[in-house]
């Protein structure tokens, strides 16, 4: 795989606590968090979340930005079957597709602008790989895979997937502003997408000059730069940036260029998680547990990909 990144952000921005030019910037965004890149096995994800001194925003606790990449003839992504317990997995594409495969027997390939929401509860396996029909031809990938922590109430409920096609999640636009809103509330729409804690999750497009409010309609808020160059009270942000938004504030965001954003957030969560390789809980105990369950094969296995699975770390 070909790893494309875009430009780096500026100079000025490129620590988790930037000095601004604009006084009202500091006020409107509390902290600027540039991904780290991360190999999972032969693939490179840029990871915003967590970072240092923030562990989530709303329920997203995980957040990986997936490319953009360009596979060779005969390559793409082969992620083994692994485990997850307390968590949702959101996998949402703008390039490329993914071949997803469940212990619930589940077979589906995500396109782009559809939606993977699988609810790990208290506990799933699954495998993420490059169709084959992908492989003959030299694919592409680009997009984001972030995990919401479910609430305690749901941490060990029964084990969930479901999949929005483009034409169920909706879609708001005018103005040079194109929002496929993919999770929760937003702008007077709501996602059918189900997801057991206050929160919100969209793809926006803007083109250049175009203005979007965001209004502070949850506590915690975030604005992730996939491509182009945005503008808030006068500060300039490339992409590859998660910015986090002070709680409290109506801001707009001004776009320089054509640009693609993920905006997310939601209310905080019931108090702090425990996070090991796959597994997020509000105990270190069911971690534990966990541990010990992957190890002794007490998890199910995922129909259709059951030769393979990734060992438990060291």
């Amino acid at each position: 795989m070909s790893w494309q990144p875009c430009d780096g952000p500026k100079a000025a921005n490129t620590s988790d606590d930037p000095t601004f030019g604009d006084a009202r910037s500091v006020d409107l965004i509390e902290q600027v968090i540039v991904p780290r890149a991360r190999d999972l096995g032969g693939f490179e994800v840029r990871r915003a979340l967590p970072a240092q001194g923030r562990q989530m925003i709303g329920p997203f606790i995980f957040f990986d930005q997936m490319g953009p990449s360009e596979f060779l003839l005969g390559e793409g992504i082969d992620v083994r079957p692994h485990p997850h317990i307390g968590l949702a997995t959101v996998t949402y594409l703008v390039d490329g597709q993914i071949m997803h495969r469940d212990s619930l027997g589940t077979e589906l390939v995500i396109k782009p602008g559809e939606l993977n929401l699988m609810q790990a509860g208290s506990g799933i396996v699954h495998s993420e790989r490059t169709p084959e029909g992908q492989r003959t031809t030299g694919g592409r990938l680009f997009g984001i895979q972030a995990w919401a922590a479910l609430p305690k109430s749901h941490e060990e409920g029964i084990p969930q997937f479901t999949h929005h096609g483009v034409d169920e999640l909706p879609r708001i636009e005018g103005e040079g502003k194109r929002v496929r809103l993919v999770m929760g509330d937003l702008f007077g729409h709501t996602s059918p997408a189900a997801f057991p804690h206050p929160s919100f999750y969209a793809e926006v497009m803007l083109a250049p000059g175009a203005v979007l409010p965001l209004d502070p309609d949850y506590d915690e808020r975030a604005i992730y730069v996939l491509s182009g160059e945005i503008d808030i009270a006068g500060d300039t942000f490339a992409c590859g940036q998660l910015l986090v938004l002070h709680p409290g504030d109506r801001i707009s965001v001004l776009a320089n260029s054509n640009a693609r954003l993920i905006v997310l957030g939601g209310e905080p969560m019931d108090g702090p998680r425990h996070i090991w390789w796959n597994f997020v809980s509000s105990s270190k105990e069911r971690i534990e547990a966990a541990k010990e369950d992957w190890r002794q094969g007490r998890f199910d296995t995922v129909p259709g990909d059951a030769d393979e699975f990734i060992p438990l770390p060291d």
